[in-house]
């Protein structure tokens, strides 16, 4: 168990290099213009100074046993800390001076018994964490220091669960990761050794879990908005539930293995997932975890498989495969392919859909709203190069890099008894009206959502009033002129990347 020393009086350099990104929910294109009611709701507004947007960040935070909600914002003189009841009326505001956290980046919150939200503010170097510790009701705070052990070597990710703080972090020169739970005041460590497990890379070559996660670094998923095609297309991704962390890695062409780690108890269970061997070679494979069941795909220039199994068993529940000349049925959007931030085009048949997805790395992601699961099915790359600029000091020219991505993707929806249906719902879900209210009010820069259990809040400063303003958004129709010009999220772009607390 670490300790912490109260700092008194700390200095840093500053530098406010963006390392960290709160969530921003970024739309790159948007295929409709009509104007739209809403289903959503202001809740409250109130004035907020805030200064040097640059740097300034909002957060979203729930107490998950009192149900109590807390935002905060800060900027490069003071940290404003908002706590609205279940009910999201206003019950309690603090302003607080940000002195040696201005030359950090918060990594995360948590909140304690006697209800004091804590926040950790990390160095640029990921070696050390500054931990805040506010008292709303007296208008005081605390600050703790923590130091990472010499064997540290980076942080993976991290999240909360039961209003404590987590990091998962890899250990040097061993095949573990590490696993640190601040509560309280405390630091409490728990190690997961894979060194016993055998790991092997698309060849069947055996491989090491450092070179692994090294080559195919661990992305964390969001179950809260629809998954990026970027990152669907990860190899090696996590998922966190209740007491659990879930890692899954695609990086063969053969079977999914995943990871059960148990956060109580350190424990780890190995599962694998084989995939069918068709007649062709398939080129690239995925999965994706939800719900306690895992959603794989594999695809070449030929054929198009998709199997959901169920976690614990590894049984199989439903398959499909589909050919080239197949017209694929349960389609909710069409062929959509995208190269770079050039304007989107619809692909009209199955086989250049498969054409245009051989080569790059699949994706598949599962997005759980009530009873139905939307779904996307994806493929996502990026090519770098260079070329030679003869517009320099230079007779040979100068060199200069670029990169271009390419993205093809439809969706689908599941019912509750994981059959495909066509979705002929006339109203969107919530998180379209939020990316649709975000994508119309482009002035909006600052913002950060949490989802509840029927519902999103959005909470963004808008700088032109200076109000810092909350909103919330349900399920429900956008009527108007000519009807819903949301239908599903193929209408408008995937954000392809986001930041989330890491």
């Amino acid at each position: 168990m670490f300790k912490f020393e109260t700092l008194n009086q700390i200095k840093f350099g500053i530098n406010f290099d963006e390392l960290f990104i709160m969530k921003k929910l970024l739309l790159l294109f948007v295929l409709f213009s009509k104007t739209a009611l809403f289903s959503q709701t202001v809740l409250n507004s109130l004035p907020l100074n805030l200064n040097f947007l640059g740097k300034t960040q909002i957060l979203n935070a729930q107490d998950e046993k009192s149900k109590d909600i807390y935002v905060f914002t800060w900027d490069n003189k003071n940290v404003n800390i908002l706590k609205y009841n279940p009910s999201l009326f206003l019950a309690n505001q603090f302003t607080d001076s940000i002195k040696p956290e201005t030359s950090r980046d918060l990594i995360g919150y948590s909140i304690s018994e006697n209800k004091k939200p804590s926040l950790y503010w990390s160095s640029h170097n990921y070696k050390n964490i500054l931990i805040t510790v506010y008292n709303l009701d007296n208008k005081t705070s605390e600050s703790l220091n923590f130091d990472f052990p010499k064997n540290h070597d980076y942080i993976i990710s991290s999240f909360q669960q039961n209003n404590i703080f987590y990091i998962l972090a890899k250990e040097k020169d061993f095949e573990h990761l590490l696993l640190y739970k601040f509560e309280d005041g405390k630091c409490v460590v728990k190690m997961f050794d894979f060194s016993s497990f055998i790991f092997k890379n698309e060849r069947n070559t055996q491989i090491s879990f450092n070179a692994l996660i090294k080559y195919f670094p661990i992305q964390k998923v969001d179950p809260d908005i629809y998954t990026p095609i970027e990152l669907a297309s990860s190899a090696s991704k996590m998922y966190v539930i209740q007491d659990h962390i879930i890692l899954t890695f695609d990086n063969t062409l053969i079977q999914t293995q995943a990871f059960d780690l148990n956060i109580k108890t350190g424990e780890i269970k190995e599962k694998t997932f084989d995939l069918p061997a068709p007649e062709t070679p398939l080129r690239t494979t995925n999965s994706f975890y939800s719900d306690n069941k895992l959603f794989q795909v594999k695809a070449n220039k030929e054929f198009f498989l998709f199997q959901i199994k169920d976690f614990d068993s590894g049984k199989g529940i439903k398959n499909y495969s589909f050919s080239k000349n197949d017209t694929i049925p349960f389609m909710n959007s069409p062929f959509i392919m995208q190269i770079d931030n050039n304007e989107p085009r619809q692909l009209k048949t199955t086989e250049k859909f498969l054409k245009s997805i051989n080569g790059l790395p699949a994706g598949v992601s599962v997005f759980k709203n009530h009873k139905n699961s939307f779904i996307t099915f994806s493929g996502f790359g990026e090519y770098s190069d260079f070329y030679f600029s003869f517009n320099s000091s230079t007779d040979s020219g100068e060199r200069v890099p670029y990169s271009l991505s390419k993205a093809v993707y439809f969706d689908a929806m599941l019912s509750e008894n994981l059959s495909f249906a066509k979705d002929y719902q006339s109203r969107p879900l919530a998180i379209d009206n939020l990316f649709y209210f975000l994508n119309s009010n482009k002035g909006i820069k600052l913002y950060d959502a949490l989802r509840l259990k029927d519902f999103y809040v959005l909470s963004y400063f808008d700088s032109g009033s200076q109000q810092f303003v909350m909103r919330k958004f349900t399920d429900g129709p956008m009527m108007q002129d000519n009807g819903n010009p949301i239908i599903n999220k193929s209408q408008f772009s995937k954000p392809f990347s986001f930041g989330d607390i890491k």
